[in-house]
């Protein structure tokens, strides 16, 4: 009996101590809370299973076929809300490489392979990601925003971004 309530004194204490450093290190400003601050250790794993189970359940299909008035209609609404933070054909933002993440660079190829941006994404979860925005990452919601049909629009335009894209797009969306 008497190991025993050493045992869960043990715990206890071992609760308390943990619980308690843990305030103590929120307490008094460690952890890296700027943009330009290192990262947690596992920090991007610890964010990105989750959001990737999320969407995973949650993820929908395009209403509509993608077509040049709803790739010419996401290159407005991109060009207006997007470009800021995800760059533009040929142009990336300057503003990206000060946040914390950086923002993607959605037109440009990824460093290992030719994928474009997202256009390796189902649209349906560029959409979801539009529509919900992704916590700790700068990516803001659209959904009260954008209308359905915009946030679409968007995600089937970065679907289709290693694509030709027809002229009038390419010039709404600026660039080089």
């Amino acid at each position: 009996m008497r190991g025993v309530g050493a045992f869960i004194l043990g715990i206890v204490v071992t609760l308390v101590v943990l619980v308690g450093g843990g305030w103590l290190y929120l307490r008094y400003g460690h952890p890296p809370v700027a943009a330009a601050d290192p990262s947690f250790p596992m920090e991007a794993q610890i964010v990105h299973v989750p959001l990737s189970s999320r969407i995973d359940r949650e993820v929908q299909q395009p209403p509509f076929s993608p077509n040049d008035q709803a790739y010419l209609a996401g290159a407005q609404v991109y060009q207006a809300q997007c470009a800021m933070c995800h760059g533009v054909p040929g142009e990336d933002s300057e503003i990206a490489q000060w946040m914390y993440p950086q923002a993607p660079q959605l037109w440009r190829k990824h460093k290992k392979g030719n994928v474009v941006g997202v256009s390796d994404d189902p649209a349906g979860e560029t959409y979801w990601k539009v529509k919900n925005g992704i916590r700790l990452t700068g990516m803001p919601s659209f959904e009260h925003i954008l209308n359905d049909q915009q946030m679409w629009d968007v995600a089937l335009l970065l679907k289709a971004a290693d694509q030709s894209l027809p002229p009038q797009v390419k010039a709404e969306l600026g660039g080089r």
